[in-house]
């Protein structure tokens, strides 16, 4: 098992407590409290790539908006290192990987940079060393609609990095993809994640082995029951598990072929049936 630390100098890169959402009398979900901390390990950068899951129904999209500032909580605090977070602070990569059509890639990173104080030659420099980074170089003067879907992918992710720099939530990143995306992608999320030890990825999937064979911790959102065995009201956080602790993460592709790997994937869908 890989040894790795926790870094307790620093305040947690993110920090939920008691956060809870209500739709007038509904409760989506509550006593939500949740730590990133910045995972460390000897003579290695590594990021965090944490994996959100959990039956649809259960709120995941409306978690997902409070942790990036898009939503208020009904009550509970999010903090991202230290600091309460805004709109704009965690980088939010959609489904539909949003591009501005009529512009090229360089025009559509460009934007990404507006409210920051680089010169244009400063920008184009941080623009080319993301495009060269993950192999898009070529495709400077594209338009989106020459782009592949993966590469479309990319370049959104490339946008949210200029934007928010250290913090990416990704939102079903591998719906609809091929097996080979599915790799190309994992690869370029833990790329990403391992480019600094602050760097941090939040998936919210439906995709549990290809999140899992990624992820550093799981956490996953369903209903719980009290000791009579009745549904409590909205839903919590039900498992939160260390994928380090377990021998899992860190060990992408291999990790397919580990045991533990496979029966922990198993235990996860057979615990869907009782989210």
């Amino acid at each position: 098992m890989v040894e790795y630390y926790y870094e307790e100098t620093v305040p947690p890169i993110l920090k939920m407590e008691n956060v809870s959402l209500r739709f007038g009398e509904k409760i989506i979900f509550q006593d939500i409290n949740l730590e990133i901390k910045d995972v460390k390990r000897k003579d290695q950068i590594t990021g965090q790539i944490v994996g959100f899951l959990g039956p649809s129904g259960r709120g995941k999209t409306q978690l997902f908006k409070i942790i990036a500032g898009l939503r208020q909580p009904t009550t509970g605090t999010v903090l991202v290192n230290g600091k309460p977070v805004n709109p704009g602070d965690v980088g939010v990569v959609a489904q539909n990987y949003p591009l501005f059509l009529h512009r090229t890639v360089m025009g559509n990173l460009m934007l990404a940079l507006n409210k920051t104080n680089l010169t244009k030659a400063e920008k184009k420099d941080k623009i080319q060393f993301y495009l060269e980074r993950f192999k898009l170089a070529d495709k400077l003067d594209y338009y989106p609609v020459s782009l592949s879907g993966g590469q479309r992918q990319r370049i959104a992710i490339i946008q949210q990095l200029l934007c928010s720099d250290k913090f990416l939530l990704l939102d079903e990143p591998f719906s609809g993809l091929d097996p080979m995306m599915i790799d190309e992608l994992s690869q370029t999320i833990l790329e990403i994640a391992n480019m600094d030890d602050l760097n941090t990825i939040i998936l919210i999937s439906h995709d549990i082995q290809s999140t899992v064979a990624i992820a550093n911790n799981l956490w996953i959102l369903g209903y719980v029951q009290d000791e009579q065995g009745n549904q409590l009201p909205g839903a919590r956080i039900k498992y939160a598990d260390d994928l380090m602790q377990l021998g899992i993460a860190w060990n992408y592709p291999q990790v397919f072929e580990m045991p533990v790997f496979t029966d922990y994937v198993k235990n996860v869908r057979n615990s869907f049936k009782t989210l």
